[in-house]
């Protein structure tokens, strides 16, 4: 009876955890570039209670009898389906389709990936730099800054769907500025590190970052200019999860006080 004590507390943790990781999707259902987590579970150890060659008679037994010890979280991943494409005013507002990253640069010339274009400009020295709200940096294709001479009109800048900036000429027709928007792949992105405002930092489980302009063998992704790429949250799954992760809860609270009331009534035995 204490083994089911524990077993049942063990179910009760594993469930709050459950709990808070769909708190944390409904949470950030408005959040630019959100994926979806899904908390995963794996059971604990096995006690083994009898073997399967042990009898009575001394007889071979082909079924033994193991009981489980609970169950623990063993991962929360990410779960990277497209987001929803939502319109923007801002011209500096971009959504990608397929699955690329925005690449960052952020403090100690650390590298941020991001699925939230939403950007800015941010005014410096050498000219218009594209910037997150949070001032990090765009990278280009190259690696380096995405920096516009002082004297364009960034207003005027467009972006075509495979990443270049354009400006137009004197006859207003578009023309090429030599850069182009990093966008960058991972072979296994659920094992990127997650971190705040919806960035990622590479590791050894995601693997190297792969850039989408140097690298043939991938499918390219699609920059949509004047969009947003919304969470992929859905509402009615999450609230159905938060329903069966409260039953579950529920229960093992249940069995911990239908053992408690076991070995209350093992404790008032009379001979």
């Amino acid at each position: 009876m204490v083994r089911s004590l524990w077993t049942a507390a063990s179910g009760m943790i594993a469930q709050q955890t459950n709990v808070d990781t769909i708190a944390n999707n409904l949470a950030n259902v408005n959040t630019t570039g959100y994926k979806t987590e899904v908390a995963e579970f794996k059971s604990l150890l096995y006690q083994t209670l009898q073997t399967r060659t042990t009898s009575a008679n001394g007889e071979s037994k082909p079924v033994g009898a193991q009981v489980g010890l609970g169950v623990r979280n063993s991962a929360i991943t990410s779960q990277f389906d497209q987001g929803n494409l939502l319109a923007a005013s801002s011209a500096t507002a971009f959504a990608i389709e397929g699955a690329g990253f925005f690449a960052l640069r952020g403090a100690g010339n650390q590298t941020y990936y991001t699925r939230n274009g939403n950007f800015t400009m941010a005014r410096g020295t050498n000219g218009m730099t594209l910037a997150t709200t949070d001032g990090l940096p765009v990278l280009s294709s190259t690696g380096t800054p995405i920096t516009f001479a002082a004297n364009l009109d960034v207003n005027k800048i467009s972006v075509s769907s495979d990443g270049q900036f354009l400006y137009p000429d004197a006859n207003n027709n578009p023309r090429p500025l030599g850069m182009r928007i990093g966008l960058y792949q991972f072979s296994n992105p659920s094992g990127l590190e997650k971190t705040d405002s919806s960035l990622y930092l590479a590791t050894a489980a995601s693997g190297v970052a792969l850039n989408e302009a140097t690298n043939a063998n991938l499918t390219d992704s699609t920059v949509n200019q004047g969009y947003l790429e919304g969470s992929n949250v859905q509402v009615a799954d999450e609230m159905v999860n938060l329903i069966v992760a409260q039953r579950a809860y529920e229960m093992n609270s249940k069995a911990i006080q239908a053992s408690d009331e076991m070995m209350q009534q093992a404790n008032s035995l009379r001979r």
